[in-house]
Formats: C-alpha cells, structure tokens, sequence
C-alpha cells in the first residue's frame, strides 16, 4: 500500500485522533522514531495483551527484528512511503498479525509521522493451510489414481490366464483348486482397487437421498474380505433410519477408510461395529444465556473396534492430512478425507477412544426432512465452537 496523508491543521488532527479511537479496526500512530504515541482499543485487543504490558516501540511492536528497524527507519527518513509485514501475536498463541504501515507528510513543518493498521490473519491462514492441504491431496489422489489404473490392466491379465488355466485344468485335477484361489485373490484386489479410484477419483456426481443403511449393506462383502478371517464385522442398522444429503460414493468414501483404520487397530483380531441410527443433535447459542436451541435431526453412522485406542495427544492430529501412527504403512489421507467429506456436507466427526480399551468414530449428518421419522431417539449432540461434538449420550449408555 502506497499513500500519503497531509495534515493541514491541528483541527483536522483532532477529528483524526477521534476517528482513531472509536475505528473497527486496530489503528496507531507513531512518531519518530518509531514510538507508537495513541493507539485504539481495537489495536490492544488484536495484541492479546493488557495496556501496561505494551510496548511503546514500534519495531517491539511488530517483533520482525532487523528487517523491521529497517523499514521504520526508510519510512521516517521519507525514502519509503509504506510497508507491510506479517507475524504472530505477542499475547495469543497462534494468532497472525498483519502490520500495514505507511506515511504521514505534515505539510508546514515538514515532519513525517505514521499510521500503523493491525488486521487479524488467523482466518486467512487457516484458509491458506486447507488450501495447501487439498491441494497436498489432490496431488497424491491423482498419483494413487494412476497406479491404480495400471494395476487394474495387469490384475486384468493375470485373471484372462487364470482363466484360460482353468479351461484346461480338468475338476478333478489338483492344480485346478489353486487356480481358482489365484482368481478368487485376483478379484479380491480388483475389488481393492475399485475402491481405491473411488477415493481418489474427480467427485462428479450430484448430492442426493441416501441410505445409510443400503451402503453399509452393499459394502459388507467388500469390507469382510478386507478385514481378514480373524476380526467379526457386526452391522447393526436401524431400519427406520432417514436419508442424508450427500454423494453415494462419498459415503462409500467415509465406511471404507474408517473401517480399514479399525482393522490396522487390531492386529491380534478382535471386532468392528457398524451402526446407524436416528438422533437429535441441539444447536446451541452463545449469544442468548437462557436459550436452550434448537434440535437438528440427524442420522448417526459409527463404526467402532475394540483394539489398541488412543491416548489424547494421538486424537488431536487424527483428521490432519498426513499425519499417521502406523510407521510405514499408513499414508494418514484416510481420515483427512472423512472429515472433509463430513464437513462438506454439514455434518460433525466425535472420536471416543481410550488405550486399549477401543474406539468409537460417531458420524452425524443430516437428515433430509421429508425422511425423518415422527419420533426420534432421545439422544443430544452438543457442537463447541470448533465443529467437534462435545457429548453424546445414545439409548444404551442413558
């Protein structure tokens, strides 16, 4: 930003300083060299800290070291007319600053002052960090894709001879069973890789009714093979569950990579749940104090294992693209995708887990309205301010 500010009389200097006061927006002015001389109260509350415990020196302020004196001392010489840095907050952890600096020409005395604009960052560089994080997973996405593509034609021709095998294996003979296990693992992984492309392929299908139930039904077979001999997949499905807005393969998307991450959590064996059903999630306000909200109904999708668990500090980065405890074997995109097709579509991930005592991923989303049913179950869902669920209480543990 490049501007000039003259000040013609002390008058206008006054009216100035008023609008600096009761300005929306974090506003300073400074005098050479450098010494902030008022500031709004917006300017405080952007810095995180009490009055008494701000520093009065600019450079301090924007805490850029050299580079920063640097700039103030060509803006107060007159050899530069603005300048703009970007840097954390002193008082808030995490918070981003932007710092917009620019010139003040006294018009009779000569003098140069500065005007100092304070912008909050936080939600632009959360934005700049999911955008680099898609476009982490679209690289990656494209790279499986294509794999998968070449894999797909040479499983193709490792079944044509397999079958060209058989044709002239007769049934009695002894090599024919082994033929027939080298195409039963043949379809198995072409069944691996349609999913995989499922995963990664461009989402062109529009959002419509579905049933949570029909997916998890139509992907048994496909999951039990998956999950191997020594873990029990259990669906348990509410036949009066509504439908949800969303992409069918999405929700294929979502059962897939959170039933695959309860297997690697059993390597001993063990179970894996899935379970859907009607509840009831209540919106809560923090704007009036006796509002109680409104309920929102939902379908519930879960799936849950009694395997390894995790402690806290593992269920903080869970949905972080690439972050993953399976050293070497997990790529940590599966659960990055789940939420993100959750948050598309309006719904909200709660993840219970202990060591050892299992894990259970709740899914809500929800339901279209013409497909509630009259009476739901009395179950409560309350979302903090983060977009994570805070309880959640079900008829079994009420």
């Amino acid at each position: 930003m490049s501007a000039v500010v003259k000040i013609l009389h002390s008058s206008e200097e006054e009216q100035f300083s008023s609008l600096l006061k009761h300005a929306p927006v974090g506003l300073a002015l400074c005098q050479s060299p450098g010494n902030v001389t008022s500031r709004n109260s917006a300017f405080e509350e952007l810095l995180g800290l009490p009055s008494n415990q701000i520093p009065s020196a600019l450079p301090e302020l924007i805490q850029d070291g050299e580079a920063c004196q640097k700039l103030i001392s060509e803006l107060f010489r007159g050899t530069r007319e603005s300048f703009q840095i970007e840097c954390t907050a002193w008082g808030i952890e995490g918070k981003s600053l932007r710092w917009t600096v620019w010139a003040i020409h006294g018009e009779e005395s000569g003098t140069v002052n500065a005007v100092v604009m304070l912008e909050d960052l936080s939600g632009v560089a959360l934005a700049r960090q999911r955008l680099q994080q898609a476009e982490r997973l679209e690289t990656v996405g494209r790279l499986a894709g294509g794999v998968a593509h070449d894999f797909n034609n040479v499983l193709t021709g490792v079944l044509l001879y397999c079958d060209l095998l058989m044709s002239v294996v007769g049934p009695a003979d002894r090599a024919r069973k082994y033929a027939e296990e080298i195409r039963k693992a043949g379809l198995q992984a072409t069944g691996l890789v349609r999913q995989l492309l499922t995963v990664v392929r461009s989402n062109k299908s529009l959002p419509r009714p579905v049933s949570l139930n029909e997916v998890a039904e139509g992907m048994r077979n496909l999951l039990v093979r998956l999950i191997g001999e020594n873990i029990e997949l259990k669906l348990r499905l509410d036949s009066a569950l509504g439908l949800v807005k969303m992409d069918p393969v999405q929700a294929q998307q979502i059962l897939l990579n959170l039933v695959l991450n309860a297997r690697d959590a059993l390597p001993g064996g063990g179970q894996i749940s899935v379970e859907t059903g009607n509840c009831k999630m209540q919106i809560l306000s923090s704007t009036f104090e006796n509002d109680s909200g409104a309920c929102l109904p939902c379908a519930l999708f879960a799936v849950e294992d009694n395997g390894l668990g995790m402690d806290e500090s593992v269920r903080a980065h869970l949905f972080e693209p690439f972050f993953t405890t399976k050293v070497g074997k997990g790529t940590g995109i599966g659960l990055a995708t789940v939420h993100d097709i959750v948050s598309s579509n309006g719904g909200l991930i709660h993840v219970q887990s202990e060591v050892n005592r299992g894990t259970r991923i709740n899914i809500l989303l929800p339901i279209v309205p013409e497909s509630a049913p009259d009476s739901l179950q009395d179950t409560s869902f309350h979302p903090t301010h983060n977009g994570e669920v805070l309880s959640f209480q079900s008829e079994e543990t009420r």
